[in-house]
């Protein structure tokens, strides 16, 4: 039996690259992928704090997020081939259900559970995945890229447009301008013409989103960043809020609206407790949206807006050995932009 490399969580925050008996030929509406490299995101970190939101065993094969290319088919494959190079979408979705019908697929009824989250994740040479969930990357994106599509860019690709309804010229307001998320979220609104301020921890940070293209960045550490906002608003306050820290920026987050502003939001990483004040919310008429993953209509557009040369930031490609690493980093947000890891 053939081997292949797999890197294992084994619980206790644990994680070992091990050797495993390769997959199987694929079978029928599957196919199989060799794995080019893995993005790391803040579901990793979850995981390692044995965050779930379902029984797993271990090991656990990690990484939710990748790119791959096709190396086989199974009977009845038709919309990939060998050689193409492809985004795995991470959620094994029924394809059935009302919401997967209508392209809702981040709110399929009968989800199997997300790779390397719930089940064996993507940090592995070969792996089987069902082809109805893959989308064909164009050919002027590169691999690492790619292998920040599926969880990062896709979620802000869903949170600024099918939730947001984010359009050109508004005032737009991103926490956490250094992360994978928000770092993207800055070049998207910069490239249709927005407005943007963001926050940041740091001095450097600062000074990296700038050169990216912020408008405005705001240091949380010495100012309050919802005073600064209203300042630069004329007190108006912005259209969008681009939320993804959660208790800490929450109470800020709502006075830095505009009246009929929207907030969009997908993260708690500093806390999921945060209180709202109900004549607050329906005298400003204030729209606040939850967004979880995205819809593989949103990973497409997202391949494509890279194509036209909107780009995730990059920060670190790592070996396979090195996940651990880049989970410490993300863990104390000691990154700006994307952490990779290359197979």
């Amino acid at each position: 039996m053939a081997m292949i490399r797999a890197l294992q969580h084994l619980g206790d925050r644990q994680v070992a690259l091990m050797d495993r008996d390769a997959p199987p030929a694929p079978g029928r509406d599957e196919v199989q992928l060799r794995v080019r490299a893995v993005g790391l995101n803040h579901i990793d970190v979850w995981g390692f704090r044995g965050m779930a939101f379902a029984k797993r065993l271990y090991p656990l094969t990690v990484g939710a997020e990748a790119s791959c290319e096709v190396t086989d088919v199974g009977e009845g494959v038709t919309n990939v081939a060998p050689g193409d190079r492809v985004v795995p979408y991470s959620a094994l979705t029924c394809g059935t259900c009302p919401a997967c019908v209508k392209g809702r697929d981040n709110l399929c009824e009968n989800v199997g559970g997300v790779r390397g989250f719930h089940i064996d994740g993507f940090a592995q040479d070969l792996t089987n995945h069902p082809a109805r969930l893959l989308v064909k990357i164009p050919n002027s994106v590169s691999m690492q890229d790619a292998a920040c599509v599926a969880v990062a860019y896709g979620t802000v690709e869903h949170m600024l447009f099918d939730n947001a309804h984010l359009e050109p010229g508004e005032w737009v307001l991103v926490h956490a301008g250094g992360s994978g998320i928000g770092s993207i979220a800055i070049r998207i609104a910069k490239s249709i013409g927005c407005t943007v301020i963001t926050t940041v921890g740091s001095a450097d940070k600062a000074a990296k989103a700038k050169a990216l293209g912020a408008d405005h960045v705001i240091n949380y550490r010495e100012d309050r960043f919802e005073g600064v906002v209203r300042k630069l608003t004329r007190k108006k306050g912005v259209d969008v809020v681009f939320e993804h820290t959660g208790a800490d920026t929450w109470a800020g987050s709502l006075l830095s609206m505009k009246r009929g502003g929207r907030l969009v939001t997908c993260g708690a990483t500093s806390g999921p407790i945060g209180s709202l004040n109900l004549m607050q919310l329906f005298q400003q008429q204030y729209r606040i949206t939850g967004s979880f993953g995205a819809p593989i209509s949103a990973l497409v557009r997202a391949l494509g807006r890279i194509a036209a040369g909107v780009k995730p930031v990059l920060d670190t490609v790592y070996g396979l050995p090195d996940f651990r690493a880049g989970v410490d980093r993300l863990e104390s947000r000691d990154v700006f932009g994307k952490l990779l890891i290359e197979l």
